[in-house]
């Protein structure tokens, strides 16, 4: 007789923390990146280009001892607006919510026009969101330039 093929992969559960779920797996990387994850001294377990019933692929990220602000929480809707933030406490779902693309975004993105007043003086942005069919945008309050998801550069 042959064995049972694994066909799962078994992940460490996190105590306390945040799950960010439902990631577009081409964003797992971006997200790290603009959450500062790739310095934290916290236990950080990432997968990407995992099957989703739902999405085809996927990424996962969870993070011990993490719980996500508000501007944070924006910054992973703007790149990946698909997400689900789980908060764990003792090892049991807390709260579950999908992240909500803001109408508005402040002092989050830099405005990649190089002659802007907020790239000059000591500014802050902001940003009122466009969507534009399935593209995001964001307009410049100050200089009204629009920029996409691509030139995104955050602070």
């Amino acid at each position: 007789m042959e064995k049972e093929q694994r066909k799962e992969l078994k992940v460490t559960a996190i105590a306390n923390g945040t799950v960010i779920d439902h990631i577009p797996a081409q964003n797992v990387f971006q997200v790290i990146r603009i959450l500062g994850l790739d310095s934290s001294k916290e236990m950080v377990l990432f997968g990407t280009y995992l099957d989703s019933h739902k999405y085809g692929k996927k990424g996962i990220i969870k993070v011990s001892n993490t719980f996500f602000e508000s501007d944070e929480i924006n910054k992973i809707a703007l790149v990946a607006p698909s997400a689900t933030l789980i908060v764990i406490r003792d090892y049991k779902v807390a709260s579950k919510s999908k992240v909500q693309i803001p109408d508005k975004v402040n002092k989050i993105v830099k405005c990649f026009n190089p002659n802007c007043i907020t790239n000059s003086e000591a500014v802050p942005t902001k940003f009122d969101v466009i969507r534009d069919e399935e593209v995001l945008k964001l307009r410049c309050h100050y200089c009204e330039k629009t920029t996409t998801k691509d030139n995104m550069v955050f602070i």
